[in-house]
């Protein structure tokens, strides 16, 4: 049976984390993974569970939770005729074997180096939130052909290997081939079902040592953390939309865009043992 105690600590830190991640959800819009995966990594490792799958674990939940708030987002956004079908269902093919790849090769590497991966990707988001500009395109149209046929297995990989769902390399990759931002959002909310429902089955097969895993994990996903973390962010989420009604939350991105460099920049120095 699990430790009471223990089990105890996990919810309580989980609970604080999932309310943090559903107020910037709301806010600012950026997915949870990107808050979800630190704040995992940080709390396993506080309750002394640094095995050599630890961040397999960390990307393993936080796409758990994406598979439902992703699912629960994009039917909104379709309820408003938001979403791009005709976006979604071309990328679709290529999204999704990203994911598997990416599945394969989370799975393969130790977790120093799944920590440096989202030290180094997590800068590179981090700067474009900071400085990223609306006007900014690389084209007039979403790509077809050869450079689709690359770019999208390669948001699925990235987003595996981050933990994270389809909003923060497709929301600006959409932008950037002239997509309106509502519409982009919305239509990343889809990227990531196509991420996290073939990526979460994928790690559920991945077989963790007991003496390294948290209580109540199956394969690598925890259970007791995707459970309490998808409570709070569907309570705390609409307090964030109101702040971000109340007040103009680009000055706040920015905050946040510091933060997860910081953040990134933390994981980086563990990776490399400084």
């Amino acid at each position: 049976m699990p430790d009471t105690m223990l089990l105890f600590q996990m919810a309580l830190l989980l609970v604080v984390i999932g309310g943090f991640a559903g107020v910037l959800a709301g806010l600012l819009g950026v997915g949870g993974g990107i808050v979800l995966v630190p704040a995992f990594f940080y709390t396993f490792l506080t309750l002394g569970y640094e095995g050599p799958q630890l961040m397999q674990m960390c990307l393993a939940t936080s796409l758990a939770t994406i598979i439902v708030t992703s699912v629960r987002s994009v039917l909104a956004h379709n309820r408003k005729g938001a979403v791009d079908w005709g976006i979604l269902r071309t990328w679709a093919p290529g999204i999704a074997l990203g994911a598997i790849v990416g599945v394969l090769v989370a799975s393969s590497l130790r977790s120093v180096t799944l920590q440096a991966l989202f030290g180094c990707l997590g800068v590179v988001i981090g700067l474009y939130l900071a400085f990223g500009r609306a006007h900014w395109r690389l084209g007039a149209a979403m790509p077809t052909g050869v450079t689709r046929a690359l770019l999208s297995p390669a948001v699925g990989l990235l987003s595996v290997l981050m933990g994270i769902g389809g909003g923060s390399f497709g929301v600006p990759l959409m932008s950037l081939y002239n997509v309106p931002i509502h519409r982009a959002v919305a239509t990343a909310a889809g990227f990531g079902v196509l991420i996290a429902v073939p990526s979460v089955a994928g790690f559920l097969m991945l077989p963790i040592d007991p003496a390294h895993r948290p209580p109540l994990t199956l394969g690598a996903v925890n259970l007791v953390a995707f459970g309490i973390v998808i409570a709070m962010t569907m309570m705390t989420a609409p307090i964030g939309v109101k702040i971000a009604h109340a007040m103009d939350p680009k000055p706040l991105k920015r905050i946040f865009a510091a933060f997860l460099i910081l953040v990134a920049l933390n994981m980086l120095r563990k990776a490399f043992g400084f």
